[in-house]
């Protein structure tokens, strides 16, 4: 079987994973056509193409995958078609993103607590998830700094 094939059928099942883990299926699929590529990047064309997919589709992954910090646009001087390529730091700024989501959660939980009494069994529940989110929050930054020291 030729390895190009097989690379494919690879990122296809990867896809199938983040979307079972909750991306939409079109950034998955694109995000597996930028870990997958052998260029070092790829224009919105290449990627529908791969995909057979529409136009209107992948700009709507693309700028997906670009707001959660995963891709990035590129200088392309002398061509009229964008660039992009996956970040170099794609995991950990994804990672750094979702502290936002930690906050919510953080949010929502404390506001449930003010709303609940004191012996209520759901305010017991509440307390419990906002000191399991202050903790996800208060351990990311060593977290990523270990990281980054292993790549370094």
């Amino acid at each position: 079987m030729d390895d190009r094939h097989e690379q494919w059928q690879a990122a296809e099942r990867l896809a199938l994973t983040l979307i079972e883990g909750g991306l939409q299926r079109m950034a998955a699929r694109t995000l597996a056509v930028f870990l997958f590529t052998d260029q070092d990047s790829v224009t919105a064309g290449e990627i529908a193409t791969r995909l057979e997919a529409s136009a209107g589709s992948v700009s709507g992954a693309i700028k997906s995958l670009l707001t959660v910090g995963l891709i990035e646009r590129l200088p392309s001087p002398g061509s009229r078609r964008e660039h992009y390529r996956l970040r170099d730091d794609a995991w950990a700024t994804l990672f750094t993103s979702q502290n936002t989501v930690i906050q919510a959660m953080l949010q929502a939980a404390a506001a449930g607590i003010a709303a609940t009494d004191e012996d209520d069994p759901a305010r017991q529940r509440l307390t419990q998830m906002h000191a399991f989110y202050g903790f996800l929050l208060g351990e990311l930054p060593a977290l990523l700094h270990r990281w980054h020291q292993q790549t370094g």
